[in-house]
């Protein structure tokens, strides 16, 4: 390399600055928005489908407003270590539960709300649907159920609420009035 006295420095290839990427944090907290969405929005339309069989995986004759359980011929079905699950097919409360649960976590992901109570009760949910799968298809250990509750603390654990949802809201009101809504968001 040559040197100058000229007032002007050459330009080195090297010595320029790189393109600059966008914020990890908002753009992982963008990432974790749409997968919290997403996921919400699987379990309540697992629900509406169940509810008014809407000929997705449920058909109409076969939907709870017909009269059938959204988890007798589920669980009736189970074999080996998961039959132990099997004498709950059918049973009202268990019907509830199951509804009501995929209901609610769900909504709270969509939401963007009480993420913490969603992850707990999701990890009970997902725990269950992965004892009832049990064996596994292709894995002999790990399959979505597993993915999808690690995936709910990721959400409770990140904030994932803030962006896209209604967490900093929800924390402001538990903060001003029901201090107990703090502790599940």
């Amino acid at each position: 390399m040559t040197t100058t006295t000229s007032p002007i420095a050459p330009v080195r290839p090297e010595a320029a600055p790189a393109p600059a990427a966008p914020a990890a944090p908002a753009s992982a907290a963008r990432l974790l928005a749409v997968l919290r969405i997403l996921l919400g929005f699987m379990l309540v339309w697992d629900v509406v489908d169940k509810v008014f069989g809407l000929g997705i995986s449920t058909a109409a004759a076969k939907s709870w407003l017909a009269g059938v359980s959204p988890t007798a011929g589920y669980l009736a079905s189970l074999h080996g270590p998961a039959g132990i699950l099997a004498p709950l097919a059918g049973q009202a409360w268990v019907d509830w539960a199951f509804m009501g649960g995929m209901l609610l976590i769900g909504a709270a992901l969509m939401l963007g709300i009480g993420l913490r109570a969603a992850a707990a009760a999701g990890t009970l949910l997902f725990a269950l649907l992965w004892v009832s799968a049990m064996p596994t298809q292709n894995n002999p250990f790990v399959d979505e159920h597993v993915v999808f509750a690690l995936l709910l603390w990721v959400f409770a654990t990140t904030r994932a609420g803030d962006t896209w949802g209604f967490g900093r809201p929800w924390d402001a009101l538990a903060a001003q009035r029901v201090a107990w809504l703090r502790q599940l968001g």
